[in-house]
């Protein structure tokens, strides 16, 4: 084990990919009914260099009435971070953990922001705890594992 001190740092942060559909304008404004709205989040993490990775984080938020649907946003929010020098059994949950936490509340003000600019009241998006979504991805990994195991 080398002597080095952990490096843990962001180097940037941007909007990977921002999309947002109206597809029943004009006549959706004029609806009364108030929609329902669902929300998937999605990260992913690429190893782009040595000690470099892009973390992406995707947010899609819908919302619709019944079949009519009023919007459709979905924001990937990107970071590149610098890690060096870190347990290879931690680097995973930093990269599924410590990093969505960094980029969800830039992602969900680009929401917001995209909701509201497609003429839709803003959409204040919870927050998120990735620490339980990465462990519940773990235990579906080790129950799938086990799975094969049993056939």
């Amino acid at each position: 084990m080398s002597d080095e001190q952990p490096v843990f740092s962001i180097e940037k942060i941007y909007v990977k990919d921002l999309s947002i559909e109206v597809p029943n304008a004009p006549q959706i404004f004029l609806e009364r009914e108030t929609p329902s709205i669902e929300v998937q989040i999605q990260s992913a993490a690429t190893t782009i260099g040595d000690g470099m990775y892009e973390v992406a984080l995707t947010v899609t938020v819908s919302a619709k009435h019944g079949e009519t649907a009023f919007f459709l946003v979905e924001v990937v929010k990107a970071g590149i971070f610098q890690i060096r020098n870190v347990p290879e059994q931690d680097l995973e949950p930093i990269l599924a953990v410590a990093c969505p936490n960094i980029l969800f509340p830039y992602a969900r003000e680009t929401v917001s922001d995209a909701i509201n600019r497609g003429g839709f009241p803003p959409v204040i998006l919870a927050p998120v705890n990735f620490e339980a979504l990465y462990q519940q991805r773990l235990m579906e990994q080790q129950q799938g594992e086990s799975k094969i195991q049993l056939q």
